[in-house]
């Protein structure tokens, strides 16, 4: 209890105790006594304590001040204006069915869709017939036991039925891995944050009336973007590793992250380690459905020799990461209201995260890029060293540090179309004559990669490249010349982005921002595209016109035709 709730306590005591030998006039006068002493908000803590209207304590207040002499008679017992609820026997069920739980209450109630506050209810009753002030919805709600109540974050969705027994499963793994003195992460990536200018919240000293001033909108800044942090928590050194991306997050950049962790202090804390367990949330770019997240711990895996176990949290359960309350809620509090203004702050700022119970942070900048839309394949998939655990194996699997068969591992060049897509560079579907198609690619790919590179070079914050090309990764399975195909398809013969998605076997939302892309391109390079006639609507459409312009399809669309 506060030094209010403590106040109010003892008045109200010695209230009970003196107030029924006094007759109204003594009460209201002893009560604007104890208000004038309280100072400010006397009044208030007064009328509570005692349980009366704040009105009866400032008329009190008010004779006093007025110096008027004792009248020498009371009102007699019972006397004086009723009460607003005595007068009216309706109007506490009426107020009650308004404020009732929405599970329970009127489907119809008017307020129920409606911000339930005292002048709301106020004006409701009035309508309803019911003559009532805000102040006294107050009292009676107050009298009848409610108050102003926050949401209270209890309800976690529906439980996996064996959520436990995964919980069971990651603690034995762990306890067995540190046993042997071998190393136990966790892993996850901090909320994305927009660098520049901007509020974040939290309070911290400055002189009265000089707060740091920050933009009036959390609009993105173009040239700064946003920062990706990917931290590492080793559980036995109490030590985080964060790396801060300025591209995307993807499976990539979570494998490249642990790969610079171990290389910088992994493998000097633990030098006659064999295995890795890597502890992760059951979504996100290192998702137990994420392939790229497997292919590219492979990688790792053969590249360290480690044998690389990973064990997932059930789906909604996330907030049992432990580096979540060990090394992420540090960092927010240890840059709390101060503007995140450059890549740099953010660094360092993590760098400086401590707790008294010894945790300490590096944090290094990754200005590397990093491809979207990387498909693996069903055969790379199999061809992968994964052993999956007898329990859960979506969950839980064991990469081993071996070489494996690299399956369509060699891109095809990003200036030509995949294999199974070059029917669609023909004429009649593009409406280019070869050369004037070499042509324009050319063109687009020097666009792409002086874009690109001016892209990451804002996004570096105008930083060199920190090793070799600045790119990591696999390259993305579409090349530029499938984007272009893509393009043509879309804007010169009408096929919706749902069906081109599913020629390219991507995502509509890939689709969507590839056009993006190159419409891009395409206006620096003055290039307009024609729609033309007919305008297609099917794949079937867009196979009966390939098949009229005598277009060599490949051997599966024609078989399933």
């Amino acid at each position: 209890m506060g030094a209010l709730g403590e106040q109010q306590a003892a008045l109200a005591a010695k209230f009970e105790a003196v107030l029924p030998h006094l007759d109204e006039r003594q009460r209201r006068l002893l009560l604007a006594t104890e208000a004038r002493s309280i100072g400010h908000g006397g009044i208030r803590l007064v009328a509570r304590a005692a349980g009366v209207r704040e009105a009866t304590v400032s008329l009190g207040v008010g004779e006093l001040d007025s110096g008027e002499a004792p009248l020498g008679r009371v009102r007699r017992v019972g006397g004086g204006r009723k009460r607003t609820v005595d007068l009216d026997p309706g109007l506490r069920p009426a107020l009650l069915a308004l404020v009732e739980p929405d599970a329970r209450g009127d489907p119809m109630s008017p307020l129920r869709w409606t911000t339930k506050s005292t002048r709301h209810l106020a004006g409701e009753l009035t309508r309803q017939g019911h003559r009532i002030s805000a102040d006294t919805v107050a009292d009676v709600l107050r009298e009848e036991g409610f108050s102003l109540q926050g949401n209270a974050k209890t309800i976690e969705g529906r439980q996996h039925p064996d959520r436990d027994g995964q919980f069971r499963h990651i603690n034995e793994q762990a306890k067995a891995h540190q046993v042997a003195g071998d190393p136990v992460i966790s892993v996850d990536t901090k909320k994305k944050e927009i660098v520049g200018p901007y509020r974040n919240g939290g309070r911290e000293w400055r002189p009265a009336g000089d707060p740091v001033r920050v933009s009036t909108h959390d609009f993105p800044d173009k040239n700064l973007g946003k920062a990706v942090p990917y931290g590492i928590y080793d559980l036995a050194a109490d030590t985080g590793w964060v790396s801060v991306g300025t591209d995307h997050d993807t499976a990539a950049f979570a494998a490249e992250s642990i790969r610079r962790w171990w290389k910088g202090r992994g493998r000097h804390d633990y030098p006659q380690a064999r295995r890795l367990l890597i502890t992760a949330d059951a979504g996100g770019s290192n998702g137990y459905r994420t392939r790229a997240w497997k292919t590219e711990l492979a990688a790792l895996a053969l590249e360290t020799g480690l044998n690389i176990t990973v064990c997932h949290f059930p789906p909604g359960t996330s907030k049992w990461n432990r580096i979540e309350h060990r090394l992420f809620s540090h960092i927010t509090m240890n840059w709390r209201g101060r503007p995140l203004t450059s890549h740099d702050v953010i660094v360092q700022s993590i760098a400086a995260t401590t707790t008294r119970t010894g945790l300490s942070v590096h944090a290094e900048l990754d200005t590397s890029a990093y491809e979207t839309g990387i498909r693996i394949s069903h055969k790379q998939m199999e061809a992968l060293p994964l052993d999956r655990h007898e329990w859960h194996g979506d969950w839980n699997y064991t990469l081993r540090p071996e070489a494996y068969p690299q399956v369509n591992d060699t891109p095809d060049p990003f200036d030509r179309p995949s294999p199974d897509l070059a029917w669609l560079c023909h004429p009649a579907l593009t409406g280019l004559p070869p050369h004037e198609w070499d042509t324009l690619i050319t063109t687009l790919t020097t666009l792409h990669d002086t874009q690109r590179e001016t892209h990451l070079d804002q996004r570096r914050g105008h930083r060199p490249r920190v090793k070799g090309d600045g790119t990591t990764g696999r390259r993305p399975v579409l090349t530029l010349a499938d984007r272009l195909l893509a393009t043509f398809l879309h804007y010169r013969l009408g096929l919706p982005q749902v069906v081109i998605a599913r020629l390219f076997t991507v995502t509509p939302e890939t689709i969507n921002r590839w056009l993006k892309d190159i419409r891009q391109l395409l206006q620096s390079a003055e290039h307009t595209i024609q729609p033309t006639e007919p305008q297609l609507a099917t794949l079937d459409d867009l196979y009966d016109f390939a098949r009229t312009a005598k277009i060599t399809l490949p051997a599966e669309i024609k078989s399933a035709s």
